[in-house]
């Protein structure tokens, strides 16, 4: 059991290796993160962009729906 154990532990640290992870090792601080910052960033912007829009459409869509159904 514990053969198998280790066995797996080495073939995950040898596959993690292998990935190529979203910050550069050769820099120290918090520019080693410069990509993965910058990638969090766009991210936010466009949920909250996106966020906007569906709350607009939603509004509008309510509106109108109110508008068309009441007597």
């Amino acid at each position: 059991m514990i053969g198998k154990t280790r066995k797996f532990l080495g073939e995950v640290k040898s596959e993690l290796g292998k990935a190529q992870w979203p910050w550069n090792p050769h820099e120290k601080g918090f520019r080693r993160y410069r990509e993965l910052s910058d990638s969090t960033i766009v991210v936010i912007i466009a949920m909250l962009l996106l966020g906007g829009y569906v709350a607009t459409f939603d509004l509008v869509l309510v509106n109108v729906v109110a508008f068309l159904t009441t007597p």
